[in-house]
């Protein structure tokens, strides 16, 4: 990585997600504008929740009946204050693991795409919303968003993409990630869509 008198990297935030995450969700509706506003990078990294919550020793909030019912009540107080769509998805929780398999092949084959893919994925689930549990499903979504079903449901099954998924989902527990939505400003962590005025504030500490 080129780091032109290290300023590039300082004006770069790493944003560790999962589709299933509705918390996630709201991040990527905000994070784009927070970094272009700052002049940062985003670095997309695509981990597996659920291998995340087994590794860390945490668990989804719908595992605690309580915070599950706060929670579908905060998810849209956070939706309308935004200005974005929200649909809590019936199908909820939907297994993410193909998806975010997806998400690692667009990046690593098809680059181009591969925020097409994110944004198509993120309305499917989150704003329509649809069973993404169901491949033929996921398939309509594809193609409806003039991605190449058929080539990524080919990536998906490659062990590169199986291990590289993996990988990045080890690497953010070793960095002491435990859940998702995670940011990174240098070596500052951030957990949680509710914290993005905080990676603001980072990034604007980063270039200044």
């Amino acid at each position: 990585m080129q780091h032109d008198g290290d300023s590039n990297m300082r004006r770069e935030v790493e944003f560790l997600f999962d589709f299933g995450s509705p918390t996630a969700y709201l991040a990527y509706t905000q994070l784009p504008k927070i970094a272009a506003e700052r002049g940062a990078k985003i670095l997309w990294q695509p981990i597996l929740l659920g291998g995340v919550h087994k590794a860390a020793g945490n668990a989804s909030p719908i595992t605690v009946e309580a915070k599950g019912r706060w929670m579908f009540d905060d998810i849209p107080r956070w939706a309308k204050r935004y200005g974005v769509p929200f649909r809590m998805n019936p199908n909820f929780p939907i297994n993410t693991v193909a998806l975010m398999r997806g998400a690692v092949a667009m990046q690593m084959k098809m680059p181009d795409d591969f925020m097409t893919y994110v944004d198509a994925i993120y309305k499917a689930m989150w704003a329509e919303p649809i069973n993404l549990g169901e491949p033929a499903e996921v398939g309509a979504v594809l193609q409806q968003a003039g991605l190449d079903a058929k080539r990524i449901f080919a990536l998906v099954g490659e062990q590169e993409i199986k291990d590289k998924l993996k990988a990045n989902s080890d690497d953010a527990v070793a960095r002491g990630v435990f859940g998702a939505p995670t940011f990174f400003v240098g070596d500052d962590m951030f957990f949680g869509q509710d914290r993005l005025d905080f990676v603001a504030e980072a990034l604007e500490a980063k270039r200044n």
